[in-house]
């Protein structure tokens, strides 16, 4: 294959310096008993440190015979805990500590390795375990007679498997409206020409995997055989070639087709086989001898026109089982590729997963991956309906969401990619959702994600990381996304602090959301606050001092005047933003319904919803089952011109000559109500 070189398989371990690496024998588990193993090494890194906790990360490398479980043991020798862990259980016995496989993890081949790791807490000296053992045997680092024969089944011959795989991925980014951009090229929906650069700069963020979505309809004949042109197989082989010589599980698959040409299977089945299976059979031959780092995705988000659920799910088993046919029959390194597979819609609901495993189920590979897709709850993703916060509803959908995957999939053995995940309100601007509701959001999905084993590609159509400065356009999303890829990160109540203009300045208190670390203390820039005088906390409560206060609000001119950050034991601190504000106030006004805008003095706060009602308080505007109108899409507020504009969408689902009453929300709390009259194409606005 051109432009593909094979290269050296990354594992999951964080890209950090170690402090200090042990090598040690291990014993290996039979189905029904332990028995000593003939030797294996154990890495033990210290992979970051700071005052009362630290980061550990441990590497199992088998040297004898394949094992199917394991158990490993050591002794901290200063008093050390582990407080977290992914990727296995632990248990605490004073200062032993017991680290047991996930029902994913625990196959080691011969000269496999496997890893997981901990949080921990330490005080005065974090030394380094003297010894490990597995399954009751002492490790010696040494290659040895096993004290029991052996009764597993002979050992699984290639190299690492699906769930191995899936687990390297994490984590992964995703070139979206790129190479799946619909359009004359990839620069049609307005990012530049990928280069190699690009790729380079992903993989050192600390992005183990990219996802490469690949829209074929503009490359392919649309006449029998639907041949795929071979100046854009080149420019894809070109980028995947990239992608692996960065050190990058990379993926590929068939993106906006679903719904451009596929989603018609039910009516025109034959040409959208044809053309389906014409494309695959391009691919399947193109990177034939493409390394195991590659992988395969059937269809991005499949989905049919005008059929039933049952119906549905029958299509897409035909597409799925005929990508896998195709792809196994090409021989080379496609025969034992992970080939990942999509639910209908890609989601997590019951049903599709239930369809997807009996497919996986007939198909009868281990080499296979599921993948899902999530984009939050979705009145809080695109803020409609008043959900403007993170709350329990919204942290129940997630988990529900995850648990619904593990339990159908990985429990069985089978890992799951969640190829796309984000806010859906970010298709309008990342601004939609309010920024500490926002880190939230990603700081617990990347938790709860690690938890349930399985692994995240974030979806990035070009608003996140900057594709040619290479810099991320939010730092601080990308602060709290990086850490949530090993830990937990304490967050707020808040991350605004919200003062009047010419009120008294008094304490405010917030509550601190500890996600298992403690609070260390504040700071402003390098600066250390200091405890009773500047802040106080009691539990989980913080409290900013007036004197603090009135020093950052300054000659409190409105707007942010200032911000302190909330440190803890582990993961990214928190902002909070002190703002200067006084009540908002509108204006009235007239235009047409196109341009129509409503000149509005915002005085340092910030909008966080709105809604709309009719005289009779139903509500009024588009999606009317709720008053809460969707943010950026009804309504956008517009803080450089001063003004909130209610676009075509807003009115066109407005009743003529109908008044409506509008209701601002600010994050301050404060509200202004406004009335709009919309008729015959023209918007009178008033504030009676």
């Amino acid at each position: 294959m051109q432009g593909v070189k094979r290269r050296t398989r990354k594992w999951m371990a964080l890209a950090v310096a170690a402090l200090a690496v042990l090598a040690a024998g291990l014993g290996i588990l039979a189905p029904s008993a332990a028995y000593a193993a003939e030797g294996c090494k154990v890495d033990y890194k210290i992979a970051s440190q700071w005052g009362g906790g630290f980061t550990g990360d441990v590497k199992i490398t088998n040297l004898g015979t394949a094992v199917s479980s394991w158990s490993l043991v050591w002794t901290f020798p200063n008093g050390q805990r582990v407080t977290q862990a992914w990727n296995a259980t632990t248990t605490n016995s004073g200062d032993t500590v017991t680290a047991k496989n996930m029902s994913y993890n625990g196959s080691i081949p011969t000269n496999g390795s496997v890893s997981f790791g901990f949080n921990g807490s330490w005080s005065g000296t974090n030394g380094v375990p003297a010894s490990f053992s597995l399954n009751g045997t002492a490790c010696t680092g040494s290659v040895g007679e096993p004290s029991t024969p052996p009764t597993t089944t002979p050992p699984p011959t290639g190299g690492i498997s699906a769930m191995e795989t899936v687990a390297a991925m994490q984590p992964g980014w995703n070139l979206g409206n790129s190479l799946d951009a619909v359009g004359a090229d990839e620069t049609a929906w307005g990012n530049p020409r990928v280069t190699e650069a690009l790729i380079d700069n992903v993989a050192a963020q600390g992005y183990n995997s990219i996802r490469i979505p690949v829209t074929w309809d503009n490359h392919q004949s649309k006449s029998a055989p639907y041949a795929v042109e071979d100046a854009y197989l080149d420019r894809v082989e070109e980028v995947v070639g990239w992608a692996l010589d960065a050190d990058l599980y990379v993926l590929i698959n068939i993106h906006h087709d679903s719904w451009i040409w596929m989603a018609d299977m039910n009516t025109n089945r034959t040409v959208v086989e044809d053309r389906y299976e014409a494309i695959w059979t391009a691919l399947a031959g193109r990177f034939r001898d493409a390394p195991p780092e590659l992988l395969f995705e059937s269809v991005n988000e499949p989905q049919f026109n005008n059929v039933d659920d049952t119906t549905a799910y029958a299509l897409l088993d035909d597409l799925n089982t005929s990508f896998h046919s195709i792809v196994r029959a090409s021989g080379g390194g496609n025969a034992d590729r992970v080939l990942v597979l999509p639910t209908l819609h890609t989601n997590a609901d019951q049903g599709r997963l239930d369809a997807l495993s009996a497919t996986i189920a007939a198909l009868d590979d281990e080499h296979i991956a599921a993948t899902i897709h999530y984009y939050g709850f979705w009145p809080f993703s695109v803020n409609i309906a008043g959900y403007t916060k993170f709350n329990d509803e919204v942290k129940a959908d997630l988990e529900g969401y995850f648990n619904r995957a593990h339990d159908e999939f990985i429990a069985n053995g089978i890992p799951v990619l969640i190829g796309e995940y984000g806010l859906l309100g970010f298709d309008t601007h990342t601004g939609t959702v309010e920024q500490g509701e926002k880190l939230k959001f990603f700081e617990y999905a990347g938790y709860y994600a690690r938890q349930k084993g399985i692994t995240l590609q974030l979806w990035d159509n070009g608003q996140h990381f900057d594709r040619t400065a290479f810099t991320w356009k939010d730092p601080e999303l990308f602060t709290m996304l990086k850490a949530a890829w090993s830990t937990r990160s304490g967050t707020a109540s808040t991350d605004q602090v919200y003062v009047g203009r010419t009120a008294t300045v008094a304490d405010v208190s917030l509550t601190l959301n500890l996600n298992g670390t403690t609070f260390q203390g504040l700071r402003v820039g390098s600066t250390s606050l200091v405890q009773g005088t500047d802040y106080t906390i009691s539990g989980s409560t913080l409290t900013i001092k007036a004197s603090r206060l009135a020093a950052l609000l300054g000659d409190r001119s409105y707007g942010v005047r200032g911000t302190v950050h909330a440190v803890f034991s582990q993961g990214a601190p928190w902002r909070i933003s002190v703002v200067s504000y006084d009540q908002p106030t509108m204006s009235a006004a007239t235009g047409a319904s196109a341009t129509f805008a409503i000149p509005t003095q915002f005085k340092g706060d910030q909008l966080a919803t709105m809604e709309a009602k009719y005289a009779d308080g139903t509500p009024a505007g588009p999606q009317n089952w709720t008053s809460y109108k969707e943010f950026g899409r009804a309504f956008n507020p517009d803080y450089t011109a001063g003004a909130v504009t209610l676009p075509t969408a807003f009115w066109s689902e407005v009743n003529d000559g109908q008044k409506v009453t509008l209701t601002f929300h600010f994050w301050s709390g404060r509200t202004v109500t406004y009335y709009v009259t919309e008729s015959g194409g023209n918007v009178t606005g008033s504030l009676t």
